[in-house]
């Protein structure tokens, strides 16, 4: 855990304060995975790099965004992630979207402890009223589904202009493939800082895909 930890560090870069709300977050997560299914015990050991990390480097493919929403954030990768990282940015909000109750109130708790400007939201993204949540810039989601189904997930936030950032681990090409339909947007894929091997997909709209 700590060369894990130091990894993820060098790589976030963060100050001070935001260091120490991802060790509350950290702490958090190892006290609760063990009685909500938050994360599976063989990935733990690489919890800094293999989740916090990779989640972090999200905010670069998107610069500028404040209104985010995760569908099915889980343990909150990357959403709480996110909320961390603009815990101090006025206007920062991340709407999280889980439907699994327990996992819910271990979000609500970590936003709690680390003052992070995050809002879960007890619900299937489907049942989700997209007016409710106001103004949204960027749209993820990190272990929901498929692209073809997290674009059609994603498409109420992404027609009115948000940008959708998806990890899409070592598939991505093959997922963006798989696309049975042509989208109004501009899809890109870019190499994972923690796996070169793995891909980040952007959807933009068009006039965002603009030099």
């Amino acid at each position: 855990m700590p060369a894990d930890r130091a990894q993820a560090l060098a790589l976030i870069q963060p100050d001070a304060q935001l260091e120490r709300r991802l060790d509350i977050y950290v702490d958090l997560l190892s006290r609760w995975r063990k009685i909500t299914n938050l994360i599976s015990e063989a990935t733990f050991h690489q919890v800094w790099t293999r989740h916090i990390a990779d989640s972090a480097q999200l905010l670069n493919y998107a610069p500028g965004s404040r209104r985010w929403v995760d569908m099915g954030s889980g343990a909150g990768f990357p959403g709480i992630v996110i909320a961390i990282q603009l815990a101090d940015l006025p206007g920062a909000q991340v709407h999280c979207i889980e439907s699994d109750k327990r996992k819910c109130a271990f979000l609500r708790e970590v936003a709690r402890a680390t003052g992070a400007p995050a809002r879960v939201h007890a619900a299937r993204v489907e049942n989700i009223d997209p007016e409710s949540l106001g103004p949204v810039d960027a749209v993820t989601s990190r272990a929901l589904a498929p692209l073809p189904k997290l674009i059609e997930f994603a498409n109420v936030w992404l027609s009115r202009g948000a940008i959708g950032i998806f990890p899409r681990g070592r598939t991505a090409e093959a997922q963006i493939e798989a696309l049975s339909f042509t989208p109004p947007f501009h899809i890109e894929s870019f190499p994972s800082e923690l796996d070169p091997e793995a891909r980040i997909v952007r959807v933009r709209g068009a006039e965002q895909a603009s030099p």
